[in-house]
């Protein structure tokens, strides 16, 4: 899967809680974060990749 596609989705799941375009995460929990989503879709295949970002990145604003 390519990490390009997931930080994308990343950032723009993001929107949903801020407004602004910048990022509001630093570039290591992007990192942390794209690594975290891609281990996630490798244990299970057949997971939506929408829904596992979402996932994540919910849990991590959360926590």
């Amino acid at each position: 899967m390519e990490k390009k596609l997931v930080v994308k989705m990343i950032k723009n799941c993001f929107k949903q809680y801020y407004e602004t375009d910048s990022s509001p995460i630093s570039e290591q929990d992007m990192e942390l974060l794209t690594k975290r989503i891609l281990h996630l879709k490798e244990g299970e295949p057949k997971a939506d990749l929408y829904e596992v970002v979402n996932d994540v990145v919910y849990e991590f604003l959360t926590n």
